[in-house]
């Protein structure tokens, strides 16, 4: 089965959004849970400003560890050497050359007569394949393009060292028949197409922009361009769901993490809203009717519990609903279970990398005359191993004992403590990030005891950086 590559244009078009308001902070936010969701490619902007739009690149670059880092090489040599030394620290990189190609568009735009786009073509697409081994060349208006010059701009970017073809729909009237046939002459045309990665970038007022790129993806195309928040690009979110329904019958699929994906999309459109309020932009404040209808209490099943879950916007295996399942009659048997408290138990119990360290048990002692100590047991690979430590308080205790169980001291970069459900049994969490080798993980923990949080959300973190380390 193949594989249809995502590439995510959110940030690209962000940047130039009528009244956008992205701080530097949010974008990079952005990137990370783009990246957490493995998003194929991550678009950014050209390079405007050399001395902010460079540092977002070279920032956001080693944090990418599944998606690649796609940055536009701008329309010069020059322009093209410092955008690779801007990407050039992230795991996968990509450089993209993006131009018109209709006659009208070269000359009113590039000023450019059809031989001079085809030189000005192979300098560039050749100026980046000397840094990157991926190129993109993109033609920004492809399907209103002559289709001979099409294909000879296609072939000349391809002889020089391109491996991926974007071909965009900017005229934004094609019908998913009149695109299939598009695809197809492209392919007939140049038929060395066929052995790289062939994009679409598929706008339509019609509304058919997904129609259109699940069609192209029928015929051959191994990449579409979307983006999380409303643009005449189909959304991220409705390309994985077009694709995960209708895949099978094309023999094609998508490795994006669905399980957490609808989740993961809200923060991030959230955090790109043009306007905010004055709290925190992570959240969203956005309840759809269906979380407002959840309400589970202990006599409900493990199928109830299943299509609650799926509602929220999760795809959980069915290893995953069985601990869901169980730490939700834990819950359930003290309050009834909405929403926010099925989130809570997901988080804590679901999306995990596997376990090296696993709490067994803890004892915390605390109050006003005596020094406050923690007794904690941790299992390890069949082991059981103890921890004892007292502290400034009785967290700081916990964390002691778990470095002395796991021998050795990670950097505390951040801990925080936030009640996620209200009421008396009101359900607690933490975050921890460890920094380890100059690296961030972040752990949470959920728990009505807010030590109890704080001690999984260590684990958590920990396992993480076991697990990368391996």
């Amino acid at each position: 089965m193949k594989t249809v590559r995502i590439a995510d244009v959110t940030l690209r078009e962000g940047t130039i959004a009528k009244n956008a308001t992205l701080s530097f902070k949010e974008k990079i936010e952005i990137a990370k849970l783009l990246d957490r969701i493995r998003v194929d490619v991550i678009e950014m902007p050209v390079i405007e400003n050399e001395a902010t739009d460079t540092l977002l690149i070279k920032t956001v670059a080693p944090l990418l560890k599944n998606s690649t880092l796609s940055v536009d090489a701008g329309m010069t040599e020059e322009s093209a050497e410092k955008a690779w030394k801007a990407v050039c620290g992230a795991k996968s990189a990509r450089m993209r050359f993006s131009v018109p190609t209709s006659t009208v568009q070269m000359e009113y735009l590039s000023h450019c007569k059809p031989k001079q786009m085809l030189a000005l073509i192979e300098k560039m697409v050749s100026a980046c394949a000397k840094y990157c081994s991926d190129v993109e060349f993109c033609a920004q208006d492809a399907t209103r393009s002559e289709r001979e010059f099409l294909s000879m701009a296609v072939s000349t970017a391809l002889n020089a060292g391109a491996t991926t073809i974007t071909v965009c729909d900017s005229e934004s009237r094609m019908l998913p028949d009149e695109y299939k046939k598009f695809i197809a002459d492209l392919y007939e045309d140049v038929p060395k197409l066929s052995e790289v990665n062939l994009a679409v970038s598929c706008s339509s007022e019609l509304g058919m922009s997904g129609a259109c790129a699940l069609t192209a993806v029928s015929s051959g195309a191994t990449e579409v361009k979307a983006a999380v928040t409303r643009t005449q690009l189909p959304t991220v979110e409705n390309t994985v769901h077009l694709i995960r329904t209708r895949g099978e019958s094309i023999d094609v699929e998508t490795s994006v993490n669905v399980t957490e994906m609808s989740r993961t999309l809200k923060q991030i459109k959230a955090i790109a809203k043009a306007k905010r309020s004055e709290t925190t932009p992570f959240d969203s404040k956005i309840t759809t009717e269906s979380e407002d209808s959840i309400r589970l209490d202990s006599g409900s099943d493990i199928s109830t519990l299943s299509q609650a879950v799926k509602a929220l916007g999760y795809t959980l295996s069915d290893d995953d609903t069985a601990k869901v399942f169980d730490a939700f009659l834990n819950t359930a048997k003290k309050k009834q279970v909405g929403a926010k408290e099925l989130e809570a138990i997901i988080a804590s119990e679901a999306l995990q990398v596997p376990p090296t360290y696993r709490l067994v048990s803890f004892v915390v002692n605390s109050g006003n005359i005596i020094s406050p100590t923690a007794n904690i047991v941790v299992e390890k690979e069949g082991k059981n191993y103890t921890g004892l430590s007292t502290g400034d308080g009785p967290i700081d205790a916990a964390l002691l004992a778990l470095e002395q169980i796991v021998g050795h001291h990670y950097e505390l970069d951040d801990f925080q403590i936030q009640s996620v459900t209200e009421g008396r049994e009101a359900m607690g969490e933490a975050l921890i990030k460890l920094r380890c080798d100059g690296t961030l993980y972040s752990g949470r923990g959920i728990s009505t005891d807010i030590i109890g949080a704080t001690i999984r959300a260590y684990l958590n973190a920990l396992n993480k950086i076991v697990y990368g380390e391996n």
